[in-house]
């Protein structure tokens, strides 16, 4: 996982290292902390989290399996 960009807590790099992915990540601040959401970042290339806007992209070949 890599993180980019000045505000660095609204565009994260995911690969399938990641998966399955959620947010907030145990990287996040504790004052950042929301409830856990599973987030299906690979079906379309980039999902957001619906409560912290953070969008996550991501890169690589599609995961194998389920």
């Amino acid at each position: 996982m890599s993180i980019h960009g000045a505000d660095t807590a609204r565009h994260v790099e995911v690969d399938a290292s990641d998966l399955p992915l959620y947010c907030p990540t145990a990287a996040a601040p504790l004052w950042a902390r929301h409830p856990r959401v599973f987030l299906d970042v690979a079906k379309a290339g980039e999902v957001q989290c619906p409560y912290c806007g953070t969008k996550f992209v991501y890169k690589g070949p599609p995961p194998t399996g389920h």
